[in-house]
């Protein structure tokens, strides 16, 4: 996939007459495969740079490239400052009609499930390289902490940054448009509504609306740009509330409720829809798992895990759905299961090397990390990397900063 990037750069050279060859085919092939993550600016200074190669010849085709770009999930001064202000566009009506309908996917986020499926469906950016950031968490004392550190999978390497404003523990973490998110959580004496967003270019945090509910212990995800926050514990009882939080307009709204309320679930996005897995609600430990399609609004039941588990880690990579770790009530586990929706069934696979509750799970460079958790004995600082086609676990550096518990969140290092 990185040499057909390279060869899109080079597409200045290709003739008219071979366009839909080869460059109709690479932009094809990036589009069908969807390996890469917030490529959008280096596909569109390509497309341009072709274009102006010949102008008089290729200007026509501008409309086709460009309608193989997914502008819709551009950043909204990406879209302003570049992509509406480039000559080549504003002289074309149809480039100006593919701009406005990018636009009106972030001011009528409504009208948004008419859009092409491919155009609003964000490249899968766990095949690239990506920083993996931890996020507050306990100490061994079992205080809530605002520590944050970063890992280069490539070098294989914890490094501190700045802390977040407010200690915060069960934290969620969700990252949009290269921005990472601290959603809610406890700091030791209540719970919070509250939410600040790190910025890496500039290695500082900022606070931003807070959540209709106070909660600790939820599933927090990305869909279509939105951030969605289910369930969690309130301080009184575990919720079955959702919210999402819209970044363009700084406000959260309620959504559908889950059909159980649950505390320390695994959630993911997982094909287009965010699933649910396991939890409690304060009395029992669920197996059961259900996902909500948010074209519709409604939640759906799907086939159970095949151990009850709470405080386990979740993610998707390519075609299966991962969880592992948790606790059941009784043990803290160290197995792993994968999901087929296909078959709507699921599978054991090797389990970790170490037993991990309250362990956060992210998909990154096609492989997924195992970051902290509790063994029961004590808090974790250790990582295990997890390869799908060896099936099997390996260990990596180890935090520098925390132990037990954090919230995890990946920023992709191609970013617009």
């Amino acid at each position: 996939m990185v040499d057909e990037l390279e060869e899109l750069e080079d597409l200045v050279h290709v003739t008219v007459g071979d366009l839909p060859s080869r460059g109709y085919g690479v932009m094809e092939e990036i589009r069908r495969q969807g390996k890469l993550c917030d490529v959008t600016l280096k596909v569109f200074e390509a497309a341009l740079a072709w274009v102006r190669f010949d102008r008089e010849q290729r200007e026509v085709f501008l409309p086709e490239l460009l309608s193989k770009i997914r502008l819709p999930l551009c950043r909204p001064q990406f879209l302003t400052d570049r992509v509406q202000q480039d000559d080549l566009v504003r002289c074309c009506h149809k480039c100006r009609d593919l701009v406005d309908e990018a636009k009106d996917y972030h001011l009528m986020p409504e009208r948004r499930p008419h859009l092409l499926a491919f155009k609003t469906r964000p490249r899968c950016c766990t095949s690239i390289a990506g920083l993996i950031y931890a996020v507050g968490g306990l100490n061994s004392a079992g205080d809530s902490l605002n520590v944050v550190e970063v890992f280069d999978p490539i070098a294989n390497r914890w490094e501190k940054c700045q802390p977040m404003t407010t200690a915060r523990s069960r934290v969620g973490v969700a990252v949009v448009n290269g921005l990472l998110y601290a959603i809610g959580g406890y700091d030791g004496q209540s719970r919070l509504s509250t939410v600040e967003v790190y910025n890496p270019d500039s290695d500082t945090w900022t606070k931003v609306g807070s959540m209709n509910s106070k909660r600790s212990a939820m599933g927090t995800v990305v869909l279509d740009g939105q951030i969605y926050v289910c369930g969690g514990y309130d301080g009184n009882c575990s919720l079955n509330s959702v919210e999402t939080f819209s970044p363009e307009t700084d406000k959260w709204t309620v959504v559908t409720p889950m059909s159980s309320n649950r505390s320390a679930a695994g959630v993911t996005v997982f094909e287009g829809r965010i699933y649910v897995s396991g939890g409690h609600d304060g009395l029992q430990i669920f197996n059961t798992m259900e996902y909500y399609n948010h074209h519709t609004g409604t939640w759906h039941p799907v086939a159970s895990m095949l151990n009850k588990r709470c405080r386990h880690g979740a993610a998707s990579l390519g075609s299966k759905m991962f969880i592992c770790g948790g606790y059941d009530g009784s043990a803290f586990l160290s197995v792993a299961e994968v999901y087929n929706s296909m078959a709507d069934q699921w599978y054991l696979i090797t389990p970790m090397n170490t037993r991990r509750s309250r362990v956060s799970l992210v998909a990154n460079c096609g492989r997924l990390y195992a970051v902290g958790g509790y063994d029961g004995q004590s808090n974790l600082n250790s990582v295990e990397m997890y390869d799908s086609e060896t099936n099997r676990w390996t260990f990596m550096a180890p935090m520098v900063c925390h132990e037990g518990g954090v919230g995890v969140g990946c920023i992709p290092l191609l970013t617009i």
